[in-house]
């Protein structure tokens, strides 16, 4: 119990018992009735004892009920009349159950209330009048209905903070989870970029090694394609950095290739001594944004892996638009090459999952005249 509730609990009890014990010993002309004072001080007493249960034990609470009647019988009928001392406490007992209590106790507090006055009316002599009943019913229902109406609009308050703390949690959640699939997306996003820039880098530069002294003109334009693509890979790496530094920018430093851009990029791989054939095919329609750069990195991962892990010199591209989806073919003819034992690479899987994002499909198929990846792309128009 915290300390505010436990001060008004003990306080409650308290103040009905001085106002009881006034109405008594002042004396005041509420009092009625040729009853004992010292019998009706045990009454207030006794009674303002439950209400300091009315949180922990509701149910010892609602014994208060019992105890004018318990006196009355033991008295013989002869007690006091008292409005401060008995019909205000029986009124805070009802609306005090009705505010704190459970619903069975709510209900319990009620009856005990009406069936308190009720008898009190039917037996006493001076209390049978009409108004009297009416008074006293009225003054009950009243406080039954204000402790309970104020018990319902606390727990709707608690409910409303519930859902809405729910609400902040679910899009809380939601934000995180939409902030770890924009990263894995700017993973992908580097590793294809970056991975595609390194591996012409690596192939040209062992081009020049190798011809360095007999073609010295060959070698130089090595070095300058070396030079330019470490300067893009180096500017797209930052404008992904940033990305992951502040994603309100993402949107106007992320690179957006798409299928528009394979031209530049079958004549960066023919420059690092890859020859690439493309061939489209089918009415090009508008492909959305997303769409139209997984198009773009899947063939871009897939003339890497060429590169990477294949003999062949020669790669083929085709795109063939269709009515309902665009597929993707990327074949060579070479042999695959010895690796290196470095871990698995990302390539395919980064392919797989860019695919399935828009609910298409990867293939991969190897033989000995060479390595083939069949992307199939459902098309939506825009």
């Amino acid at each position: 119990m915290t300390r505010g509730r436990w001060v008004v609990d003990i306080g409650l009890p308290i103040l009905l018992v001085s106002v009881g014990l006034t109405e008594i010993w002042l004396p005041m002309d509420s009092v009625t009735g040729e009853g004992s004072p010292v019998v009706s001080t045990i009454g207030v007493l006794w009674f303002a004892a439950h209400p300091t249960q009315r949180r922990a034990r509701p149910w010892v609470a609602l014994a208060a009920f019992a105890v004018w009647p318990v006196l009355g019988v033991l008295q013989q009928g002869g007690l006091q009349l008292l409005f401060f001392g008995q019909l205000v406490p029986v009124m805070v007992l009802v609306y005090s159950l009705a505010r704190h209590g459970e619903p069975r106790v709510r209900g319990a507090a009620a009856v005990c209330g009406i069936t308190f006055v009720t008898v009190a009316d039917l037996f006493l002599p001076l209390l049978r009048a009409p108004n009297e009943l009416l008074f006293h019913w009225g003054s009950i229902i009243l406080s039954y209905l204000c402790g309970h109406a104020l018990r319902v609009s606390a727990d709707r308050a608690a409910a409303e903070a519930v859902r809405a703390h729910r609400v902040e949690a679910a899009a809380r959640e939601g934000t995180l989870v939409a902030v770890a699939g924009e990263r894995a997306r700017i993973a992908r996003e580097l590793h294809d970029s970056v991975a595609h820039s390194v591996g012409v880098m690596v192939v040209q530069a062992g081009a020049a090694e190798q011809v360095v002294e007999d073609d010295p003109e060959f070698a130089r334009r090595a070095l300058g394609t070396i030079r330019s693509t470490g300067s893009g890979a180096l500017t797209e790496m930052r404008r992904l950095v940033t990305m992951l530094r502040d994603p309100q920018t993402a949107g106007d430093l992320a690179p957006q290739p798409g299928v528009a851009s394979l031209p530049s990029l079958v004549e960066a791989e023919r420059q690092s001594g890859l020859e690439v054939d493309l061939q489209v095919s089918g009415p090009r329609p508008d492909l959305p944004a997303g769409l139209d750069l997984t198009a773009y990195r899947i063939v871009q991962e897939a003339l890497s892996n060429v590169r990477r892990h294949s003999g062949s010199t020669h790669a083929n591209v085709a795109m063939a638009f269709g009515a309902d989806a665009l597929e993707i073919t990327v074949s060579d003819t070479g042999p695959s090459r010895p690796q290196p034992e470095v871990g698995p690479g990302h390539g395919l899987v980064g392919m797989r999952e860019r695919a399935a994002l828009f609910g298409g499909r990867v293939e991969t198929h190897e033989s000995e005249c060479g390595f083939t990846v069949r992307a199939v792309l459902p098309l939506e128009r825009v």
